[in-house]
C-alpha cells in the first residue's frame, strides 16, 4: 500500500509572501507601490466626499483613510483589504453628529472600536457572516438610495432634509428653485463617473473620480462659475479632535455604539470575503485578525477625530485590479494620503459642493447592484430585499435591518417547514396521497384537507417522502388512517423518505438526511417499505412523478449529443451503480457492462471492441475505467470451476475462458496485487477479482485505439475495484501488470 503524502497546513493572514526578502522587495517595487498610489488617488476623492456626506469635518474622511491604511493594513487579517471611511456608514454617522455632535460621535467610534477588539479576541467573528446576505445587500442598497437622496438637494443648490421622506417631498419645489451652474458641474462629474468604463484601457489607468472632481473643480476656478464650495476649517493638524462623553442620553450613545460596531464589522467581513474571492495569491483572510485590527482602527481615527474605519471594497477591489501582492500596498496608500493631506489640504476648499454631491449620487447607486436584485428574484428573496430596502430608507437602518433579517427568517422557516401534500385517484377504487417535505403541526390544516378528500372505502397508497415529521403530524395520519379501515378501506403507508413515521413516536423528531434520494431509485426497492418490494412500473411511475421534472432540463441539452468524459468497463452485477460511485449523471459515463468486466481481445466479443472504438475515436474520452467488485460471481467460477471453469452452461462456460488469464496470473496468491490484498484481509475470491482488473486494464494500454494516446497522456486508463461490504472503492494503478497496486482513495 502507498502512503498518501501529508497535506501541508494552510498558510495565514500573517504569513510572508515570497521565499526570500529579495523578491519580497522585488514584488514590492513592481506590484504593490504601483498599486498603492491607483488607491491613493481613488481614495482622495471618497475619503472628501464620505465625510460632507456624513456631516462630519471634511477632513474627518482624509484622518480616517490614513488610519485605515496604516493600523488596518499593518494588523488587519486580508492582506489586499483596504479600509477607511465607507460610505456604508454615512447614514449612522449623520444621525450621531446631528444628535450628539461631533466630539461625542468620535467617542461612539473609540467604544465601537473596542467592541470590535472583543468580537476578534472571543474567536465569533465567522458568526458575522450568517447574516444573510440578502439582508446586507439591501442595507448597503437603502444606504446607497438614502445618500442618492440627500445628495440630490445638494446638486440642486439646497441642502439636505433631515429625514428621507422630506426629501423626496422636497424635491420638485427644489428641482424649480435648482441653481444652474452647480447643476451643470455636478451634471458634468456623473457623466464623467458613467461614461469612464468605457474609456480605453490606457485612460482608465487614471481613477475616474480623481479626473471628475480634479477637471470639474479646475473648470469651476477657470470658469464663470459662482458656486458653493467645501468649507474647511484650518490645516490637518487643525482637524485632529478630541472626543467627548455625552453629558445623558446613555441608551442611545449605547445603541450608537452597537450600531457602528455590528455594521462595520459585517461590511468589513463580507467585503474580505469578496477580495478573497477576486485573487487566488495572497493568503485567505484570518477574521478575527481582521476585526482587531478593524478596531484598533478604529480606537486611533476616534481618538483624533477620524471618521468610522472599515474595509471598502471599492478601494479594495481597485488595489487587486491593480496588481497589489501584499499588504504593504495598503500601508503604503495609507502614507500617500498622508504625505498629501499636511501641505494640500487647503486646496480641498476649492472643490465645489455639487462636484462632491455629484460624486456621491454615483457611489450611492452603485451601491444598489442589479446582480444583487436578480439574485434576490432568482431565490424568492426579493421582498426582504425591497423590504429592508424600504425601512432602511424610511425608518432608520438599524430597524431596517432588523425588520429584514425578521423576514429573512421567517422565509426561511417557512421554507423549511413548508410540506407539498397532494391526493389524486389512480384507478378505480385506487388512491394516492403524496408527502413531500417536513410535517409539522404547521402542517396540519393542509394535512386533514387532503387525507379528508379521499372518498370512504377506497384503498389508499400513502408515500411519505419526509425529512421531518413530529408528533401532532403523525397522530393525524394514525388517525385517519384507523379512521378510513374502519370504514372498509384499506391503507398502506411507505416511507420512501430519510424519516419514518414511526420515528416521531421513538422518541424526540429529529431531521433526518441522506445524500441518495430512495425516489430516484438508487436505494433498493426492499428498502422503500419492510413489506413491500415494487416492480419495475411502479418504480418508473415514482421517476415520472419525483426525478424527471428534475433531470429534465438537464437532459434536453444532451438531446443532439453526447459527451462523456469516460468510458466505465464493469461488471453486470446488479449491485454495482456506476453513477453512484462515480457521483456523475447523464451524459458524464460510457457505460459497458458484462459478466466479470472483461476485455476481450480480437474477434472474441464484437460489443465490447466497439464500445472502444465508439468511445475513444468518435466520443474522445478523455479516461477509461475498469471496475471489479467484492464476492464477483463470475471470478468464483473462474477461481473454483476448474481448468474448463465449468458452471453446467456452454455459453457462460465459453464466456468465463477469458478470466483464465487472471487465475494464471493470480498463481495462488502469488501476485502482488494478491498479497497487497490478502495482507488488507480480502477473500481470495477478491484477491482475484484485483488482478483480473489489472489485466483488463493492461490490454486495454495496449490496444491499438489506446496505446498512442495513453502514450501522450491524452487517454487515462486505471482499474476500481469495489468492496461491496464496506462500499468502499479502491484504485487499482500501475505502468504495467507486474507493478499495480492497491491503493485506498
Amino acid at each position: 500500500m502507498q502512503q498518501r503524502p501529508q497535506p501541508t497546513a494552510p498558510p495565514h493572514a500573517d504569513a510572508p509572501v515570497g521565499p526570500s526578502e529579495p523578491s519580497r522587495v522585488h514584488a514590492l517595487l513592481r506590484y504593490d507601490l504601483p498599486a498603492s498610489l491607483v488607491v491613493f488617488l481613488v481614495a482622495l476623492p471618497l475619503s472628501l466626499g464620505i465625510a460632507v456626506a456624513s456631516d462630519a469635518p471634511v477632513l474627518a474622511g482624509i484622518i480616517a483613510a490614513i488610519v485605515g491604511g496604516i493600523v488596518v493594513g499593518f494588523m488587519g487579517g486580508s492582506p489586499l483589504q483596504v479600509s477607511g471611511p465607507a460610505a456604508g456608514l454615512t447614514v449612522i454617522v449623520a444621525g450621531l453628529v446631528a444628535e450628539f455632535g461631533w466630539a461625542v460621535t468620535c467617542a461612539i467610534t473609540i467604544c465601537a472600536g473596542v467592541l470590535q477588539i472583543l468580537l476578534g479576541l472571543s474567536r465569533i467573528a465567522r458568526a458575522a457572516l450568517a447574516i444573510s446576505p440578502v439582508v446586507v445587500h439591501a442595507m448597503l442598497a437603502g444606504i446607497g438610495v438614502t445618500i442618492a437622496l440627500q445628495q440630490t438637494h445638494v446638486l440642486l443648490g439646497g441642502d439636505s432634509k433631515s429625514t428621507a421622506w422630506q426629501n423626496v417631498t422636497g424635491l420638485p419645489g427644489q428641482v424649480l428653485d435648482a441653481h444652474g451652474p452647480g447643476l451643470i458641474l455636478g451634471l458634468l462629474v456623473i457623466g464623467i463617473l458613467v461614461t469612464w468604463r468605457w474609456m480605453p484601457a490606457r485612460v482608465k489607468v487614471v481613477p475616474g473620480p480623481l479626473v471628475a472632481i480634479l477637471g470639474v473643480t479646475v473648470l469651476s476656478v477657470v470658469g464663470p462659475f459662482d458656486v458653493s464650495r467645501i468649507s474647511i476649517d484650518g490645516s490637518l493638524i487643525d482637524a485632529l479632535q478630541t472626543p467627548n462623553l455625552p453629558e445623558g442620553n446613555w441608551g442611545a450613545f449605547a445603541t450608537g455604539v452597537l450600531t457602528v460596531a455590528l455594521i462595520a464589522s459585517v461590511e468589513s467581513l463580507l467585503s474580505a470575503v469578496s477580495v478573497d474571492r477576486m485573487q487566488s495569491r495572497a493568503p485567505r483572510t484570518n477574521f478575527d485578525r481582521e476585526l482587531i485590527g478593524q478596531g484598533t482602527a478604529n480606537i486611533a481615527s476616534g481618538a483624533i477625530g477620524g471618521l468610522p474605519v472599515t474595509g471598502v471594497i471599492v478601494r479594495s477591489s481597485t488595489n487587486v485590479a491593480a496588481g497589489a501582492r501584499t499588504r504593504a500596498s495598503a500601508i503604503m496608500h495609507g502614507v500617500w494620503v498622508l504625505a498629501f493631506a499636511v501641505p494640500f489640504a487647503g486646496l480641498a476648499k476649492m472643490i465645489p459642493t455639487s462636484a462632491l454631491a455629484g460624486l456621491l449620487i454615483v457611489i450611492g447607486i452603485q451601491l444598489v447592484k442589479w446582480a444583487h436584485i436578480k439574485m434576490a428574484w432568482r431565490t424568492g428573496d426579493l421582498a426582504v430585499y425591497l423590504v429592508t430596502i424600504v425601512c432602511v430608507v424610511f425608518l432608520n437602518l438599524l430597524e431596517g435591518v432588523l425588520i429584514g433579517l425578521v423576514l429573512a427568517i421567517a422565509l426561511t422557516v417557512w421554507r423549511v417547514v413548508r410540506v407539498k401534500i397532494t391526493a389524486e385517484p389512480t384507478g378505480e377504487g385506487q388512491w394516492r396521497v403524496v408527502v413531500d417535505g417536513s410535517v409539522t403541526f404547521l402542517s396540519l390544516p393542509r394535512l386533514n384537507s387532503v387525507l379528508s378528500s379521499v372518498p370512504e372505502g377506497t384503498h389508499v397508497t400513502v408515500e411519505l417522502s419526509v425529512d421531518f415529521i413530529d408528533h401532532a403530524a403523525y397522530e393525524t395520519i394514525d388517525s385517519w388512517q384507523r379512521q378510513h379501515v374502519a370504514s372498509g378501506g384499506s391503507v398502506d403507508i411507505h416511507d420512501v423518505g430519510a424519516v419514518e413515521m414511526g420515528s416521531a413516536i421513538a422518541g424526540p423528531p429529529m431531521r433526518g438526511f441522506t445524500p441518495i434520494d430512495k425516489r430516484t431509485g438508487v436505494v433498493p426497492w426492499s428498502s422503500w417499505h419492510p413489506q413491500l418490494r415494487p416492480s419495475v412500473l411502479h418504480g418508473l411511475a415514482v421517476y415520472h412523478r419525483r426525478t424527471a421534472p428534475y433531470i429534465r432540463p438537464h437532459m434536453k441539452e444532451l438531446v443532439h449529443t453526447q459527451r462523456p468524459e469516460t468510458l466505465f468497463i464493469t461488471c453486470a452485477d446488479s449491485q454495482i451503480v456506476p453513477n453512484v460511485i462515480t457521483s456523475s449523471g447523464p451524459g458524464d459515463l460510457f457505460t459497458v457492462r458484462n459478466v466479470g468486466n472483461f476485455i476481450p481481445t480480437g474477434r472474441q466479443d464484437a460489443s465490447v471492441e466497439a464500445a472502444i472504438a465508439f468511445a475513444v475515436s468518435i466520443l474522445d474520452v478523455s479516461s477509461i475505467v475498469v471496475c471489479g467488485h467484492s464476492s464477483c460471481g463470475a471470478m468464483n467460477a473462474v477461481l473454483h470451476g476448474g481448468p474448463g471453469c465449468s458452471t453446467g452452461d456452454d455459453v457462460l462456460d465459453a464466456w468465463l475462458q477469458l478470466g483464465r488469464p487472471a487465475l494464471s496470473a493470480f498463481d495462488g496468491g502469488r501476485h502482488p496485487i494478491a498479497k497487497a490484498a490478502g495482507a488488507e484481509g480480502f477473500a481470495t475470491v477478491d484477491q482475484l477479482s484485483m488482478v483480473n482488473v489489472a489485466l483488463q486494464v493492461q490490454t486495454l494500454i495496449d490496444h491499438p485505439l489506446v496505446r498512442e494516446r495513453h502514450q501522450q497522456g491524452r487517454l487515462d486508463v486505471f482499474g476500481l475495484f469495489y468492496d461491496i461490504p464496506s462500499a468502499g472503492v479502491l484504485r487499482v494503478t500501475a505502468a504495467d501488470v507486474g507493478a499495480f497496486e492497491v491503493v485506498s482513495k
